[in-house]
């Protein structure tokens, strides 16, 4: 098929790759202008525009799409760019911009979207980092026909994946990637001999995977240490869970659940126990041993490592 592809980040990068294997005509390639990034804070191209780049795919970065928007300059030159292609379909995944319906009109085919949980539940942006700190046992890929809601138009292909007890969103976020490059290739080849058969979205189970704030990482000790554990890995790599102690603050990359019941009379954010395996942490119900940690500026490490450069012992209490 001749596509129009819409996506920025690496988990759309493994969609494009999967669509380029699969001899489709990337017609153009449409991803988020380019960002400061890094110490020197140096504009940094997306994971999609280094990818099309390389293979000599056309590229556009509107700034917006919106006709009358702030910057009307831009959506007018996408939408020649659009139109010209007389594209079969449009691919979208992570791209990051609010596609109007003039958008979704231009391909014959409509916009396919590629999204990261199974709908109804986790509409919205994060619905990698919601599900882990819901505790869900599963999530999967929605390809879904795009219409102007949000995250509301026809099902057109599911698949389900597990969430293991130790997955992080980085984990998961790779597995899903690989999952929904498979599965809109698929569904492409279904819509070429017109065997998709779209179902709507059931009303029951609606939730919405609100972005993540900075602010979510700080720790309330006062949470079970089963729902702190699950925000650790949820919040894995960005924004990582953090927690001060000392006035400085300690990132939280990887735990346990202890074995140890709470002690009744401490108070949850202190420290029960240090050793080289990890350091427990009383929490609202149960006991939380950190194995992973790390200081602002410094890098991830076993907590065996980490007490070399920072003494902790019992007693010590993170702040709430």
């Amino acid at each position: 098929m001749r596509l129009i592809f819409a996506g920025t980040p690496e988990f759309a990068r493994v969609a494009l790759a999967q669509l380029h294997a699969a001899g489709h005509d990337i017609a153009l390639v449409l991803t988020q202008p380019d960002r400061p990034a890094g110490r020197g804070m140096k504009l940094q191209a997306s994971s999609v525009k280094q990818f099309a780049q390389s293979h000599n795919m056309p590229v556009a970065q509107p700034r917006s799409l919106r006709l009358e928007g702030n910057y009307p300059e831009d959506a007018a030159a996408a939408r020649n760019a659009i139109e010209a292609t007389q594209a079969d379909a449009m691919v979208v995944a992570a791209y990051g911009l609010i596609l109007p319906q003039w958008v979704l009109d231009a391909p014959r085919l409509g916009g396919f979207n590629i999204h990261a949980s199974l709908l109804p539940r986790w509409r919205g942006a994060a619905p990698i980092h919601r599900a882990i700190e819901a505790g869900d046992p599963d999530t999967g890929i929605t390809i879904m026909q795009m219409d102007a809601g949000l995250d509301t138009g026809d099902m057109l292909l599911t698949e389900k994946l597990a969430i293991g007890p130790h997955a992080t969103t980085a984990s998961l976020h790779d597995a899903l990637a690989a999952l929904g490059g498979r599965l809109i290739v698929q569904a492409l080849a279904l819509a070429a001999g017109g065997g998709l058969q779209p179902a709507r979205q059931p009303e029951a189970g609606v939730s919405y995977a609100h972005k993540i704030d900075k602010a979510e990482a700080v720790v309330n000790w006062g949470d079970s240490a089963e729902a702190i554990g699950r925000r650790i890995r949820a919040f894995d790599p960005f924004p990582g869970a953090s927690s001060l102690l000392g006035g400085e603050v300690i990132k939280l990359w990887s735990y346990e659940i202890d074995s140890v019941p709470r002690a009744s009379g401490v108070d949850c954010g202190t420290i029960v126990s240090v050793n080289e395996a990890g350091v427990s942490v009383a929490c609202g119900q149960g006991v939380l041993r950190l194995t992973s940690l790390q200081r602002a500026g410094g890098k991830r490490l076993a907590v065996a490592d980490f007490l070399h450069g920072f003494a902790l012992a019992p007693g010590m209490t993170f702040d709430r």
